[in-house]
């Protein structure tokens, strides 16, 4: 016998959420998935009327749910902010040119703005030039470096006061307990925050909208709504793309 949805008692469920362990059906858990990212927004006021969001877009499921979803809240709730796409790319042959196609189409199918920055625009290398250079193993902490920077630096070309990214509860679970592990205290403080102020001149303030969202909602959020992601592996892991580790303290997505 079907399971009916426990919220509207008439559709037949099609998930049991693993928040509230309640039997939902496709529209019931849209709303509910929304209502929360919404609720988090609002509790710890992440956005002001008239600011310009650059959503961090790799291509990847979690940042293509946030771009998804932050233009719907954007219109539902009348936030009065000016959304763009806004991309990083490394030059990772074989992986970053294929999830860009990915953020090109969904900036046609949100109907948003969409900025490129490069590795090469940015400093006249690419990621492939930089492991040929130095190496994969040895110079680790160098790439890491390099991808933090080109992260959290404005762009010339892209102004923006907040960067938004995908980052959800799994993520700073997974980062707690790494920081933990090597007792990073002060890493550990910054990670478990919703936002992080401007440290500096030419940093842009960066916030987690998904901050309280499951992974495994998320995955599920963007297969109902048949959202079109890229889900191929980083070649270089070990440093992680941009949105990821750099751009807020925590793990990111491993699939960008």
């Amino acid at each position: 016998m079907p399971v009916l949805c426990s919220s509207c008692g008439d559709k037949r469920a099609v998930l049991k959420r693993p928040k509230t362990g309640h039997s939902l059906c496709k529209a019931c858990f849209f709303w509910a998935f929304e209502e929360e990212v919404h609720q988090t927004i609002v509790t710890a006021n992440l956005f002001k009327h008239g600011e310009i969001v650059g959503i961090a877009a790799s291509g990847g499921k979690d940042s293509t749910v946030l771009a998804h979803v932050m233009k719907l809240l954007n219109e539902r709730f009348n936030y009065g902010l000016e959304l763009m796409l806004l991309s990083v790319d490394e030059g990772i042959s074989g992986y970053r040119d294929d999830s860009l196609e990915t953020v090109k189409r969904n900036q046609e199918q949100y109907e948003l703005p969409l900025k490129i920055v490069s590795y090469e625009e940015l400093y006249g290398w690419t990621m492939d030039a930089i492991v040929k250079q130095v190496g994969r193993k040895n110079k680790l902490h160098l790439l890491r470096r390099v991808q933090k920077a080109g992260a959290r630096q404005r762009s010339p070309h892209a102004k923006v006061d907040k960067i938004c990214t995908g980052h959800n509860a799994d993520d700073i679970a997974e980062t707690v307990v790494m920081n933990v592990l090597r007792g990073d205290i002060a890493r550990l403080r910054r990670c478990t925050a919703i936002s992080t102020s401007s440290e500096g001149e030419g940093v842009v303030p960066r916030c987690k909208p998904l901050k309280y969202a499951y992974e495994k909602e998320i995955v599920l959020y963007a297969y109902f709504k048949k959202l079109d992601y890229f889900s191929t592996e980083c070649i270089y892991p070990q440093c992680l793309s941009w949105p990821c580790e750099d751009l807020s303290e925590g793990p990111g997505e491993r699939q960008a």
